[in-house]
């Protein structure tokens, strides 16, 4: 086991360069799911060995349920440090759990009220329009998802700016956006040092239901219009609690991005570059985060084994 188990808790410093450097070189959609998946992963990772030391420095303390074999000297010596760590890590790994536990149950508790709201709303179309001076336009997931979209946010853009908002909220459901801003808001709960990668996800979502729109529509600079014009009428706005299933991102960026070339979908940055060499070391971290991860699981699983029936 050894400190193996102690990397996974910082190897996710690896993926912090791709996270903005992804943003700029990779397609939207690429960057978006590159971002998710090494932030599961390296969270799955760190929050296992927690768990690996938690066994260990549950079973020092006294009255646990556990066998007494686990706390045998033959087990301590497998973990560094248990004295400190592994009694220390109950408590990270219980502020974890605390954290995920609270996440979910803002994220749903916000689904459940708006559908119990739009349930007695008498237009059960894909689109809700809702009576409300307030501009505001965001997807609601779902089965089925539904757009909600105010008369305020309506009434300052024209017929082909609107047609470009709901291709935008329509990419949103589409890609099941809501699932990945939720899985690296997770992974930030797990490892604190993962929280930079749900801005950056949520750009790259942005980013990604924007050329959408914009290919939908057929019309890149009046998309970048429709995109300016909604944030400049919302930015002052009350903002509703489900408006953060859809971040509105640095929109200047997004405009400019809009305004300028196509993004290639299956563009990769070379390796001799500065995203190339970023992307790499994210790869290497966490392939080195789940074999370390792997690693003190397994040892300790034989360990504990032999404690117990050796």
């Amino acid at each position: 086991m050894g400190v193996f188990v102690f990397l996974p808790l910082i190897l996710p410093l690896t993926a912090l360069p791709i996270a903005r450097l992804a943003e700029q070189h990779l397609h939207p959609r690429n960057a978006a799911l590159l971002l998710t998946w090494v932030g599961a992963i390296l969270a799955a990772c760190s929050t296992l060995c927690l768990g690996l030391l938690v066994v260990v420095g549950t079973a020092q303390l006294p009255g646990n349920p556990l066998p007494d074999s686990w706390s045998d000297p033959e087990v301590r010596e497998a973990v560094p440090y248990d004295e400190v760590a592994g009694k220390a890590s109950i408590g990270a790994l219980a502020l974890v759990v605390a954290a995920c536990a609270l996440t979910l149950r803002r994220h749903y508790g916000f689904r459940a009220r708006a559908h119990r709201t739009l349930a007695v709303h008498p237009d059960t179309s894909e689109v809700a329009v809702l009576t409300d001076e307030v501009p505001y336009a965001y997807a609601l997931p779902g089965s089925p998802g539904r757009i909600l979209v105010s008369t305020g946010m309506l009434s300052g853009l024209n017929e082909a700016e609107r047609r470009a908002l709901l291709a935008h909220e329509r990419a949103h459901l589409a890609g099941r956006h809501h699932r990945l801003l939720l899985t690296v808001q997770l992974a930030g709960c797990a490892n604190p040092l993962l929280r930079p990668l749900r801005s950056a996800v949520g750009y790259s979502t942005e980013r990604w239901a924007d050329e959408e729109a914009a290919r939908v529509t057929g019309d890149r600079r009046m998309t970048a219009r429709a995109v300016g014009k909604a944030a400049l009428i919302s930015q002052h706005a009350a903002v509703p609690g489900l408006a953060a299933f859809a971040e509105a991102g640095p929109v200047p960026r997004r405009v400019a991005a809009l305004l300028g070339p196509v993004p290639t979908p299956g563009n990769w940055p070379p390796a001799l570059t500065t995203a190339g060499i970023a992307a790499i070391v994210a790869a290497a971290g966490t392939a080195a985060s789940t074999l370390s991860a792997l690693n003190a699981a397994i040892a300790l699983f034989f360990v504990l084994q032999s404690a117990t029936y050796g």
